[in-house]
């Protein structure tokens, strides 16, 4: 794996908006942890990231999200009003406006932007935090960010913190169109033994250290083109 990354203005042209959620180059991502990680099994420490799991009232997985790994990394997490309060005044780096918009009829999704992972990484950088974003489209181009389920062991193992793009309706078991990339949520580990993933997913109210298993995660996780931004 390449240790430097390109930018994330590349990344934006082709990452998707997540709708309704109901890098940085010269960035250095390294592996040290993962031999120990592959004799117990666990990569992450879903336990320490538990307490950083807030649950969302609004339609802002997105920044709910990067509330959770500000948290994990710092100790410190913003309150959803704080967060929003921030994406609401900083201007997106996609589209016009501001990183958060809020939609003009709370009932109908449809009048909400959603948020651009490209934009997770601005709100990010407003605490001090680096951050790369990267898919399956990315990752083949030449010096790309890798993704794919190994890849995200290695960056859990290494102490980094993962924002996936992912369909809610596969993780949460839910009526709905599965097809589509729809929700971010924070994954915290992997138990490669018991093939359970675990989550810090703002989405519902039994999200703290949501577990869900592999094969469910990876097929969610597969409408996005396996997206993610790694941080820390």
């Amino acid at each position: 794996m390449s240790n430097i990354f390109k930018s994330r203005i590349a990344t934006a042209a082709r990452s998707s908006v997540v709708a309704a959620c109901i890098g940085m180059a010269g960035v250095s991502l390294g592996f040290a942890g993962a031999a120990s990680a592959a004799d117990t099994g666990m990569y992450g420490n879903p336990t320490a990231a538990a307490k950083f799991w807030q649950e969302q009232t609004l339609d802002d997985c997105g920044p709910m999200s990067v509330a959770d790994v500000v948290g994990e990394i710092t100790g410190d997490s913003p309150t959803e009003d704080e967060i929003i309060a921030l994406a609401e005044k900083t201007p997106s780096e996609v589209h016009p406006g501001s990183i958060y918009i809020r939609p003009t009829d709370p009932n109908d999704p449809d009048t909400f932007m959603g948020t651009n992972m490209v934009d997770l990484q601005v709100l990010l950088e407003e605490f001090g935090i680096e951050s790369v974003a990267t898919d399956q489209g990315y990752a083949n181009e030449e010096n790309g960010p890798e993704t794919g389920i190994d890849a995200l062991k290695d960056y859990l193992a290494d102490g980094h913190k993962v924002i996936a793009v992912v369909n809610a309706e596969t993780i949460w078991n839910s009526k709905g169109d599965r097809t589509e990339a729809d929700h971010f949520l924070v994954v915290t580990g992997i138990d490669a033994k018991k093939g359970i993933v675990h989550l810090n997913d703002s989405g519902i109210e039994t999200g703290r250290d949501e577990q869900v298993p592999l094969a469910t995660f990876l097929k969610a996780w597969k409408t996005s083109e396996n997206a993610m931004v790694i941080a820390g």
